[in-house]
C-alpha cells in the first residue's frame, strides 16, 4: 500500500531517500479515505518493521519511520444510568420474596460501593463494617481496599440478613459469604448479569446495561456532583488515574451547564 502510494504521488522517490514527512503523507491518506484507527495501526507497525529492516540490511542509512507515532484508538464509553433510571430499576424489584429482597441488597450494595460483579459476589459478612460506614473489598489481584458504604446500602443488608440469610444453610467455604443462592451457594457472574437485564426489561431501559454499569454510574455521579477524581480511584481501586477517567465521563448536557454557570465569557450572555 505505501508502494503504491509512493509510486503514485512520488513516483521518482528512491527508496534511500523516503523521508518521514513522505510517510506522514501516506499515513494521512489512509486516514482521509477512512480506514479504521486499528487497521491504520497494523500498517504503522508494518512500516516501522520494513524500514528496521532495511537499517539492519544497509540499504538506508537511517529510520525515517523512527518517530512515527500510532494513532489512539478511542475508547467506546458503555451506557450508564441516570439517578433517575436506577431509581426506577430498583423500584422493579419485588420485596415480598427472597430473591427480590437478596438482589435490592445486592444492587444497592454494588451502586453504593462501585463494586465490581466479582466483589460483591465475594464479599464477606465479616468484612463489613457498619459502625464506621466501610466495607472491605478483595479486588482485582488479591488486592484489599476499604470503600464507604451508604446507609441505604446498609439497611438492605440488614434487612437481608435479618430475615432471608439467617435461614439458609451455607454451602462448604461459603459460611462468611454475604449473598448467597437458594441452596446456599455463592452466586455467580452470570446471575448478577441476569438479574440486572430482567430488571431492565420491566423497566423498559433500551440502554446496554450490565452489572459493570452500576459501577460505571457510581463514578459518573460522583463527578457530576462534584468529587475529586483521586478520591473516586481510591475507592474504584484502579492503579492508574488513566483508567479512572474513563470511568469517569461527563455528559455534554452536564459540561455545557457547567460552563454555563461558572465561565465568565458564558454567563448571561444570551442576546
Amino acid at each position: 500500500m505505501l508502494s503504491s502510494f509512493l509510486n503514485h504521488v512520488h513516483p521518482e522517490l528512491a527508496l534511500k531517500d523516503i523521508s518521514q514527512n513522505h510517510l506522514r503523507q501516506f499515513i494521512e491518506n489512509i486516514h482521509s479515505i477512512g480506514m479504521s484507527v486499528a487497521s491504520q495501526a497494523r500498517i504503522i507497525s508494518g512500516i516501522r518493521s520494513f524500514f528496521k529492516y532495511l537499517l539492519l540490511e544497509d540499504e538506508i542509512t537511517h529510520n525515517p519511520s523512527e518517530l512515527l507515532e500510532s494513532p489512539k484508538a478511542l475508547r467506546k464509553l458503555p451506557d450508564t444510568l441516570s439517578i433517575e433510571e436506577l431509581e426506577k430499576l430498583l423500584l422493579q424489584i419485588d420485596l415480598s420474596t427472597p430473591e427480590g429482597t437478596r438482589n435490592r441488597a445486592i444492587l444497592e450494595t454494588m451502586y453504593s460501593c462501585g463494586l465490581r460483579v466479582s466483589e460483591v459476589i465475594q464479599l464477606k459478612m465479616s468484612n463489613i463494617y457498619p459502625d464506621v460506614g466501610f466495607i472491605r473489598v478483595i479486588g482485582k489481584g488479591n488486592k484489599e481496599r476499604l470503600v464507604p458504604i451508604g446507609q441505604i446500602a446498609l439497611k438492605y443488608i440488614l434487612i437481608y440478613q435479618t430475615h432471608i440469610r439467617c435461614h439458609l444453610l451455607p454451602s462448604k467455604n461459603c459460611e462468611d459469604i454475604l449473598f448467597l443462592n437458594k441452596r446456599g451457594g455463592q452466586l455467580s457472574r452470570v446471575m448478577i448479569f441476569y438479574i440486572i437485564k430482567d430488571l431492565c426489561l420491566k423497566t423498559g431501559i433500551q440502554k446496554n446495561i450490565h452489572p459493570h454499569t452500576l459501577r460505571h454510574s457510581f463514578a459518573t455521579h460522583l463527578v457530576e456532583g462534584g468529587a475529586d477524581l483521586r478520591a473516586v480511584q481510591e475507592m474504584l481501586g484502579h492503579e492508574s488515574i488513566t483508567t479512572t477517567e474513563i470511568y469517569t465521563h461527563l455528559d455534554r448536557d452536564f459540561l455545557r451547564d457547567t460552563l454555563n454557570r461558572f465561565h465568565p465569557r458564558h454567563r448571561n450572555n444570551n442576546p
